[in-house]
């Protein structure tokens, strides 16, 4: 699914709202089907227009997280992104729970926030690479978050793929090409993993891998 992804865009300020829409369709790689600005109109779009993704603030009449779970009960297919200012740990958490398929801050850029909405509409799962460190360290000192903290369990598919190939000791270029994707694709791939295991390097990335994997079998 990467090109005519059908989009709804949610946010209470109406020229921001009105400057994603514009940037989202000039690329041509999406239609929007609708746009509100409360968290009942996300529902009743939802509902109504029945997007591919469903872009959402959290900050807005009715609280956009108050809008997920109905979302997620009546089309647990729907891709849900969060698009917010809000950098708390707590708010990832509970979006994440909540089931969204992504979380953005609003400081990216148009182009960063298309390959991120055209990656989740194709099956991944995408977070902000300083908010995944810093959601990692909030969980560590939570003993009662649900969440699981093994942090290779935070790992999206694709970005486990890409992290096991790294450990064969594949190249960004190699793994692109077995992939078949472009080399920045994996770059930032690898910029999400290091964040999210908090690894100083791709080798130290790939030995938490196989010390997890090593964890994982003495379980068993």
């Amino acid at each position: 699914m990467t090109s005519g992804v059908r989009i709804a865009v949610v946010d209470d300020h109406p020229l921001f709202r009105e400057g994603v829409i514009r940037s989202l369709t000039e690329t041509g790689r999406f239609t929007v089907v609708g746009e509100g600005g409360s968290s009942s109109d996300a529902i009743r779009i939802a509902a109504e227009a029945r997007p591919d993704i469903l872009l959402i603030d959290l900050s807005m009449p009715g609280e956009g997280l108050s809008a997920i779970p109905p979302i997620r009960a009546r089309d647990p297919n729907m891709r849900i992104v969060v698009l917010t200012v809000s950098e708390a740990a707590e708010d990832v958490a509970l979006a994440l729970n909540s089931g969204v398929n992504g979380y953005v801050l609003k400081g990216v850029g148009s182009r960063a926030l298309t390959e991120i909405l055209v990656a989740v509409a194709n099956g991944e799962t995408y977070v902000t690479p300083t908010l995944s460190a810093r959601l990692l360290s909030h969980l560590s000192s939570d003993k009662h978050s649900p969440i699981v903290t093994n942090p290779i369990h935070s790992l999206t598919s694709r970005e486990r793929e890409v992290l096991e190939l790294v450990a064969t000791g594949l190249s960004n270029k190699e793994i692109a090409i077995r992939l078949d994707l472009q080399e920045k694709t994996i770059k930032h791939h690898m910029t999400a993993i290091l964040a999210k295991l908090q690894a100083s390097n791709r080798t130290d990335a790939a030995m938490k891998l196989q010390a997890s994997s090593t964890r994982g079998r003495a379980l068993r």
